[in-house]
């Protein structure tokens, strides 16, 4: 029973891997590519690239599915989340480098430690603030942006249309109550390799 579900989660996944993690149905996923500054075969590229990475993590050990994330811009990779051990660490960041196509990797996986309601719940609700911060203000485009948080500490990766809209966006994260760093990797678009016209 537990293998079938894990096939259906793994079915599943790749059934939903043509659809935004960010977007309800085919109408928001247009408007996703629509507002992305990266040109539609970088995407696709970035998109693949992504796929590659998750199903060789995911071949690798089951609870990569729900534990790390990944983001692809422009070849870059960007990996979050929680393993067990640093060797686990440096094996992940191995076979994202092994990724045809990598430009770079950024690994920013943390070690596991005691599960702690109280601080994944803080960690929470700083990503949705800065989330909804950043969906309500006009000089920002949202969607070009991912969160994660850990022990208040917030990861922000995206695409930036000018140097002002990064500062903001920076600047919104520096107002979230209870944060005690921000690590931002945000690129401009005017470093993305292949622009949209």
């Amino acid at each position: 029973m537990k293998n079938k579900i894990y096939i259906f989660l793994f079915f599943l996944f790749f059934v939903t891997g043509c659809v935004g993690t960010g977007s309800s149905g085919v109408f928001g996923t247009g408007v996703t590519i629509a507002l992305d500054p990266r040109s539609l075969g970088t995407q696709i590229d970035d998109s693949i690239m992504d796929k590659s990475l998750d199903a060789k993590l995911v071949a690798m050990n089951k609870n990569y599915f729900i534990s790390v994330n990944t983001k692809v811009l422009d070849g870059r990779i960007f990996i979050t989340g929680k393993v067990e051990t640093p060797e686990e660490k440096l094996k992940i960041t191995k076979i994202a480098w092994e990724i045809k196509g990598a430009r770079s990797v950024k690994n920013d996986l943390k070690i596991k430690e005691n599960f702690n309601f109280k601080q994944s719940a803080k960690d929470l609700l700083i990503t949705s603030q800065l989330r909804s911060a950043l969906i309500f203000n006009k000089k920002i485009t949202a969607v070009n942006y991912n969160i994660d948080t850990y022990k208040k500490k917030i990861y922000i990766y995206g695409l930036a249309e000018t140097k002002d809209e990064r500062l903001e966006v920076i600047d919104e994260a520096k107002q979230i109550l209870d944060v005690e760093d921000i690590v931002s990797s945000i690129l401009l678009v005017e470093d993305l390799r292949i622009k949209k016209d």
